[in-house]
């Protein structure tokens, strides 16, 4: 199944995706799961499947947010592929998990405009195309071969990056706002197929720039829930974003850092494509 949150006449929604377009849930299944992470956390998701309009709405009646656009925890793993580290004049090597946070408004939505951070900080911007996994039902000190079973499922995300602000802390060079997104929607788990099965291509101005498998990750997904989930507890709803392979624009020689106007795009094999044009900030 594939869920999706948007704005529609509005108010923030959700529903299902189909061939044939969005349909939005019931306004009663709504009143009673305000969001998708509502849903997630009643373990209703079932039930979202039989509460939604019999007609689907216009894709241009639509505005898209984050598949979950109020997540607790967004958290990222650094470090996850083999390759250069992406930040000129700087070595950051480790054999253990490497994770840090992400804030919710340094997230858009499908089709949704990625804003370029004002002066210096926007001549390093750049694209990191990942596999984010969400987390399906509250889990504690788990073991490895039980994670997976945690996870709601899956979508593509451009986790962004301010490369010289990473200079200063990785929590300064990850948290400008809007500098990446996720989505298109959510695949559910029993739908998305294995994640070591997942092909991630990423391109800029339709110009392939990463291409990898999940099964490249030097930390396995599973590994990664099991190690978070020994330092806090892992809720409905949160996200965590697996690693970006060899290619951003901060790896390359000489760098290819975005610019307004550039065009991203994060292919999942069984999830989608994620779309995001560059775009100036805001006040």
């Amino acid at each position: 199944m594939r869920v999706a949150s948007f704005i529609f006449k509005g108010q923030p929604i959700y529903g299902m995706i189909k061939d044939a377009g969005i349909y939005p849930v019931l306004s009663s299944f709504a009143s009673r799961f305000p969001s998708l992470r509502d849903v997630l956390e009643a373990d209703a998701m079932a039930d979202l499947s039989q509460s939604c309009v019999n007609d689907p709405v216009e894709l241009p009646d639509i505005v898209n947010l984050p598949p979950i656009p109020n997540p607790r925890k967004i958290i990222c793993v650094g470090l996850n592929y083999k390759k250069p580290y992406p930040v000129p004049g700087e070595e950051l090597k480790s054999d253990n998990i490497v994770l840090f946070g992400r804030n919710v408004d340094t997230f858009v939505g499908h089709e949704r405009t990625l804003e370029i951070p004002r002066g210096l900080a926007g001549d390093s911007y750049d694209f990191e195309g990942e596999i984010a996994a969400v987390i399906g039902t509250h889990c504690r000190n788990i073991a490895a071969d039980q994670a997976l079973a945690h996870v709601a499922g899956y979508a593509c995300m451009n986790e962004g990056s301010v490369r010289a602000w990473q200079k200063h802390s990785i929590y300064a060079g990850k948290n400008f706002v809007a500098t990446g997104g996720w989505g298109p929607w959510l695949v559910t788990a029993d739908e998305s197929g294995s994640v070591s099965h997942m092909k991630l291509v990423t391109r800029v101005n339709g110009k392939e720039m990463q291409s990898s498998t999940g099964a490249q990750m030097i930390h396995s997904l599973d590994n990664v829930i099991s190690y978070i989930s020994e330092i806090m507890p892992l809720d409905p709803g949160d996200v965590i974003a697996t690693g970006s392979p060899d290619g951003t624009g901060g790896s390359r020689s000489p760098n290819a850092y975005l610019v307004p106007g550039d065009q991203v795009e994060v292919e999942i094999s069984g999830i989608g494509t994620l779309r995001n044009t560059v775009g100036l900030s805001r006040s």
